[in-house]
């Protein structure tokens, strides 16, 4: 059973920084793709960032040069490393394993976390 756990969420300033992680568990073979979303009140869940166990990546282009993602495969952790936040970074984070991270769409995620709260605000 695929199992995700996020974490680090927190109350951020403008400008500030905050690094996310998504522990999982459950993978047959040891292959996985993770993806990270972001969840605002009234809007569409969006697509930010995904890895795989063979470190291949693929980010969105709203946050690009902005958000990094990373594994540790020791962990089992996929991290994602925010930088330069503003309140529009607000919102609910969370992340969700696919069989690849060719696209973003939520829709071929699967098995989701629970998220965690970020809030931008000064």
């Amino acid at each position: 059973q695929v199992q995700l756990v996020e974490s680090g969420g927190g109350l951020v300033r403008p400008g500030g920084s905050l690094k996310l992680a998504c522990t999982f568990s459950g993978f047959g073979f040891g292959y996985y793709a993770i993806g990270w979303f972001r969840q605002v009140p009234g809007k569409e869940r969006e697509g930010l960032s995904c890895i795989n166990s063979d470190g291949d990546t693929n980010v969105a282009d709203s946050v690009k040069g902005r958000f990094t993602v990373s594994r540790d495969h020791a962990k089992t952790a996929v991290y994602l490393q925010m930088n330069s936040l503003t309140p529009e970074d607000t919102g609910i984070y969370y992340c969700a394993e696919s069989t690849f991270c060719a696209t973003l769409d939520p829709s071929i995620f699967a098995s989701w976390g629970q998220g965690t709260q970020v809030t931008v605000s000064s």
